[in-house]
């Protein structure tokens, strides 16, 4: 009687073990894992007064040095901005911008420049325009990356509208960005001596190797009803075609230089430079400015206060607030709890 009693009470416990383990074999939780339960040993800083102190303190003496010799190397730069758009028109026409840039007339301009400083070589020639908008949507898509490398993609113009096609034909190349191409022209003479303006090397190489093929020439270009801007030599592959190519490179703000060539010769103080330009671009339609810029470098590249300036704000802020936090830490300081107090320090595996 004892045992039969004994082995019912056995095969209750084990029947009542086989459906408790039943519901873990089917559960559906995730195994155990000290990653996926974020466990594993961290680093877990205590910010103490001197650490933010000292780390703020660092940060300022790093950047305003910096910020210093980014000024200076700026202020190095000799720069050369003239404006010209509305004194390249005639006064009797200055009421009708717009019909005379559009009219047959004779545009040519001069100026004169005078260096303030002595300019180094190489002295590099930009264009600027204002409120030109090379990055609006419609614009940065209307070209032809295939056509503008491969000649067998020659009629690959659907996405070039509304510049895709002219007289039946396809455009090479095609789109708005090349149609709208700067045709403004300048040369420089000094003491009545040409100033010879290198066009060589003034785009990106990657460009000139990857992006423009060099058996691709353009055709069917400016044939439209509604002429752009600028034309190109028919017998020179677009790889060669370096006015076009700084040009197709869109900018990313309505205000933008881009280099239209090189100076080779030092220009000393106070010499004079005559400007002969031809003001063909039209601007006008939309209220765009047009600036001739001669500019030198240094080894932070061209005139650019922001850098300088951005550093130094920084890095004076930085300094402010270490000095606000140790003359409260001085003055009024704050007691510190134990760390070994904290959860990660406490012994979990005695009493």
């Amino acid at each position: 009687m004892m045992n039969s009693n004994a082995t019912s009470s056995t095969s209750g416990v084990v029947g009542s073990t086989d459906s408790s383990s039943a519901p873990r074999r089917n559960s559906k939780r995730p195994k155990y894992s000290r990653f996926t339960q974020q466990e594993l040993p961290a680093c877990k800083p205590i910010l103490t007064p001197r650490w933010v102190i000292s780390a703020f303190m660092l940060v300022s003496i790093v950047f305003i040095p910096i910020g210093v010799a980014s000024l200076f190397a700026s202020r190095d730069v000799v720069e050369i901005v003239d404006r010209y758009e509305t004194e390249c028109i005639p006064p009797a026409s200055r009421s009708d911008k717009i019909k005379y840039i559009q009219s047959q007339d004779d545009k040519t301009c001069n100026r004169t420049l005078t260096v303030p400083k002595r300019m180094k070589q190489p002295i590099y020639v930009y264009y600027q325009l204002d409120n030109f908008y090379q990055n609006h949507r419609r614009y940065v898509k209307s070209r032809s990356d295939q056509q503008l490398k491969y000649a067998t993609s020659e009629t690959d113009t659907s996405t070039c509208k509304p510049e895709d096609t002219a007289n039946g034909a396809s455009i090479v190349p095609c789109g708005l960005i090349a149609w709208s191409l700067f045709n403004d022209t300048y040369s420089f003479s000094h003491n009545n001596q040409q100033l010879a303006v290198k066009k060589k090397g003034i785009s990106w190489k990657s460009d000139r190797e990857h992006k423009f093929g060099k058996d691709v020439y353009p055709k069917n270009f400016q044939n439209g009803t509604l002429k752009g801007g600028g034309y190109l030599d028919s017998t020179i592959p677009l790889s060669d075609q370096e006015d076009l190519i700084v040009w197709m490179r869109t900018a990313a703000l309505p205000t933008f230089r881009k280099l239209y060539g090189k100076i080779e010769v030092d220009l000393e103080e106070n010499d004079v430079i005559q400007v002969t330009l031809k003001n063909n671009y039209n601007t006008y339609s939309f209220n765009g400015k047009k600036r001739l810029v001669l500019s030198t470098t240094t080894w932070l590249g061209g005139k650019n206060d922001f850098l300088g300036i951005a550093y130094l704000t920084v890095g004076a802020f930085c300094f402010f607030l270490a000095m606000t936090f140790t003359v409260v830490y001085l003055f009024k300081p704050r007691p510190l709890g134990d760390p070994s107090y904290l959860s990660w320090n406490r012994n979990t595996g005695g009493h």
